[in-house]
């Protein structure tokens, strides 16, 4: 019979290996990372979006609302008024009252668009501030 050798070169050959091979990076899979992160921040972003949208038309329903009941009030104050300077008054009032509704108003729709802005480009912010390297 012939007895076989094994160089100690062929050794790594004839042993089962046992580790899992490890993978190599490659572009394919940086793209793949990239493309899943932005998934997520588009994700977040429209959940943010969509919670201060709804926080605006809310906010623009409820000021519909109070304005209505407000003309409505004024109208009918100035149907019962009995004398012009009494009809001056509730037109006076009216007045005040709508324009610092509206400044109010105003001043909510304003800070709840740049709580929508922050919203929207916040997770892209950080998706961006991971991808940009810092030099």
């Amino acid at each position: 019979m012939h007895k076989r050798t094994i160089s100690i070169h062929m050794l790594h050959l004839a042993k089962p290996r046992t580790e899992p091979k490890r993978k190599v990076p490659t572009v394919k899979d940086d793209i793949q990372k990239a493309a899943n992160e932005s998934v997520v921040a588009t994700t977040r972003s429209f959940q943010g979006a969509t919670r201060v949208t709804q926080a605006i038309a809310s906010q623009i329903a409820d000021y519909s609302k109070r304005s209505f009941e407000q003309g409505t009030k004024t109208v009918e104050n100035l149907l019962g008024a009995r004398s012009l300077d009494k009809a001056v008054e509730v037109q006076n009032e009216y007045a005040r009252a709508a324009y610092e509704d509206y400044v109010s108003h105003a001043t909510k729709l304003g800070q709840l668009y740049t709580e929508l802005a922050q919203e929207t480009f916040k997770a892209y912010q950080d998706f961006a501030a991971r991808a940009t390297p810092v030099r």
